[in-house]
């Protein structure tokens, strides 16, 4: 076993399903959950997830060794206040949140001098959420960066690493603020994009749109299946992320123009240059085996 007992904030689809690997490998003795509404109490007792469940943050991590907050990040402030008086000294609380300097901010000034902030992002997932959306194979040959900050105790920082290697992850440790940057690229725009273009199609006439949905089986399939993220979520990393996003978008804004001037004028040329570049960051994504 890694922990005594595992506090889970949030059971969504990360949540559930690094639940399920703890109880299929027994990382841990007793695991409690935290929900907001009863229903997903009752699917996660239906699950067999965890141990005890409760709608009370603090009665959740009350003697947990390790907290792991799997909300929206904007509730973040709110749990801190909410569990900060009833830690108990040497836990270790960390997260799944996809914006670090975000997750640091809300939570380091509440938490007290004696709790371990580990703040994580497994970088895995698929479109659906909820706890029964979870399986134990969501994190095979994935990365998980861990960004703790200065100082942070390395024991505390490596056992969060050691769980996160038992359920199949690789570990990268770095700043927060460089991971924002560079999810800013590869998470957060790609998602923008998509709920841009879904958004685009669901302005078009009724006639025009059922064509698009009839025949989606081509580029815009792929951007639907992003587009149906969990919309709490990703509307709370945009937020929190606003400054990474909006200077990644404004270098996005500046290539869709230089494409459209080179559509306009008819540059084939710089068009197969772009398209020869970009096929060989794909062939690089599946060589990584991140496809």
């Amino acid at each position: 076993m890694l922990f005594e007992r595992i506090a889970f904030i949030g059971i969504g689809l990360i949540g559930s399903s690094l639940a399920r690997v703890i109880r299929r490998d027994g990382l841990c003795g007793h695991i409690t959950v935290c929900a907001r509404f009863q229903e997903t109490l009752d699917k996660v007792v239906e699950l067999d997830l965890a141990d005890t469940v409760t709608n009370d943050p603090a009665e959740a991590v009350a003697d947990a060794d390790l907290v792991m907050i799997c909300t929206p990040m904007g509730a973040y402030g709110a749990i801190a206040d909410a569990i900060s008086g009833n830690l108990k000294d040497g836990a270790i609380v960390s997260d799944v949140g996809s914006v670090k300097q975000s997750a640091i901010d809300s939570l380091a000034p509440k938490l007290p001098k004696t709790i371990h902030l580990v703040p994580g992002h497994p970088i895995a997932g698929t479109e659906h959420s909820g706890p029964e959306s979870g399986f134990a194979e969501l994190f095979v040959d994935r990365w998980c960066i861990l960004t703790p900050a200065t100082g942070t105790n390395e024991a505390a920082t490596e056992k969060v690493a050691e769980l996160w290697r038992k359920a199949g992850m690789m570990i990268e440790v770095m700043d927060a603020e460089h991971h924002d940057q560079v999810l800013g690229i590869t998470s957060h725009l790609p998602h923008l994009i998509a709920y841009t273009i879904v958004g685009t199609a669901t302005d078009l006439e009724d006639d025009l749109k059922q064509e698009v949905i009839k025949f989606s089986a081509s580029g815009f399939r792929d951007f639907t299946r992003i587009a149906a993220s969990d919309p709490v979520m990703w509307r709370d990393i945009f937020l929190q992320n606003k400054d990474a996003v909006l200077d990644i978008l404004g270098r996005f804004n500046e290539d869709l123009t230089a494409m459209q001037r080179a559509i306009r004028r008819g540059e084939g040329d710089t068009l197969e240059d772009m398209f020869s570049r970009t096929r060989k960051i794909r062939r690089s994504v599946i060589d990584a085996k991140q496809d």
